[in-house]
């Protein structure tokens, strides 16, 4: 695949990685690697991926189950890159959100350019525009396996449905929390619920609350 002297089973790797990308459309897990090459050894097949990425075959995002990213070069062709292109999509990461702990507003300050960007598998998403990640600190949304220290992947939108996970700005409170949104309409209140028995909801006037966005998926850190 390139002009660098790679091993045997090196080689195999990358060719596994390209047809099933190509197949599926994502790339394969470590352990779907390894039955596909013949290892057994997760760590085999990590120290080896390590190998193609410092080598410049492969790209990897630690904060994806299936982070890989074939790095096509010209011996390869456009058909590889075209399916390396399509088998994630660049999200950036904006900052920190709070879930049942407090964050200064500095933190939340998600317009300053982004801290990086993280490449999430397509199958993951159904639509990728407006999309933005956070890093969750706190764990009022534990009943939604939503923890601390997760990246939650929303989509930017300013209205939600009752029961959806959003990112809410409090401007009284001058607070981004995420929680789960419901509108009380006998009250003439919102109330972000938490998904923590522990914790209590936050009830708000309509006009003190701006919905930044809804939560499409959560990433855990695997490894």
């Amino acid at each position: 695949m390139g002009a660098k002297q790679l091993s045997d089973r090196q080689e195999r790797m990358l060719r596994v990685i390209r047809d099933y990308t190509q197949e599926y459309g994502y790339p394969p897990t470590f352990r779907e690697i390894g039955e596909l090459v013949g290892i057994s050894s997760t760590s085999v097949v990590s120290y080896n991926l390590k190998v193609l990425q410092r080598e410049g075959y492969l790209a990897r995002d630690r904060d994806v189950s299936r982070g890989l990213r074939l790095i096509a070069t010209e011996e390869d062709g456009p058909e590889l890159s075209d399916y390396a292109a399509r088998a994630t999509v660049s999200v950036p990461l904006l900052g920190v959100i709070g879930a049942g702990t407090q964050v200064s507003p500095r933190d939340n300050d998600w317009l300053e350019p982004a801290l990086g960007f993280l490449s999430v598998p397509r199958d993951m998403i159904r639509r990728t525009e407006g999309l933005y990640a956070v890093r969750v600190q706190g764990d009022s949304m534990i009943e939604d396996l939503i923890a601390d220290g997760d990246i939650v992947v929303l989509r930017y939108q300013e209205t939600a449905e009752d029961g959806d996970t959003v990112a809410a700005w409090l401007k009284r409170e001058e607070i981004m929390t995420l929680k789960e949104f419901h509108r009380e309409s006998e009250q003439r209140r919102i109330r972000l619920q938490p998904r923590n028995p522990l914790l209590k909801p936050i009830y708000a006037h309509p006009d003190d609350v701006e919905i930044q966005g809804k939560v499409v998926t959560v990433i855990r850190q695997l490894e």
